[in-house]
């Protein structure tokens, strides 16, 4: 595992899994893009889209990923240096009320006629220092009702874990990582 800085300023950086050729950030948007695959995913998944957002077109659901996940990914890559990374993330347990050491977070698209199923999965290493763990097309309302999101939630604690093995708890330990590579 290796993190990947993605941003100049050293704020948000991204996993590289061994197995993988790619980041999570690229990976996920380049998903996202991918017709075919939203195509699967969504008629895989028909009934949770059709329950939880009455989206009963596949072709919408498509348009409609591709439309947020391009805005999201521009969002969080032309984020300048004054702006705040914490407002786009948010804690993933909606309820949690303080801050932890390596919190689970999230972020969330943004559109007008139905909430985002978007979510990039991240833990906060302070303040507005993150790194994504992953992302994942979130239709239930809980990540435990669906093995692909379920498998994210996976990625957070081994990815946390890996970090506090290696005594990673803030950017200027990540900084000083042997494994590190730019962008």
């Amino acid at each position: 595992m290796e993190f990947e800085r993605l941003t100049d300023d050293g704020r948000l950086w991204a996993v590289k899994y061994d197995a993988e050729k790619s980041n999570v950030f690229d990976e996920v948007f380049s998903r996202w893009a991918d017709v075919d695959w939203l195509k699967k995913f969504f008629s895989s998944n028909v009934c949770d889209l059709e329950k939880y957002f009455r989206i009963t077109d596949v072709d919408i659901a498509i348009y409609d990923t591709i439309i947020d996940a391009e805005q999201m990914e521009s969002l969080i890559l032309d984020i300048n240096e004054d702006e705040s990374l914490d407002e786009l993330f948010r804690p993933l347990e909606n309820l949690r009320s303080s801050e932890m050491v390596l919190g689970k977070e999230k972020a969330k698209g943004r559109r007008n006629k139905h909430s985002s199923w978007l979510r990039l999965y991240a833990l906060r290493l302070q303040a507005n220092y993150y790194i994504i763990t992953g992302g994942a097309i979130k239709l239930t309302p809980t990540m435990q009702e669906r093995e692909h999101t379920l498998a994210e939630l996976s990625n957070l604690n081994k990815v946390r874990d890996k970090l506090i093995s290696l005594g990673i708890f803030d950017y200027d330990a990540l900084k000083s990582c042997d494994n590190e590579t730019d962008r």
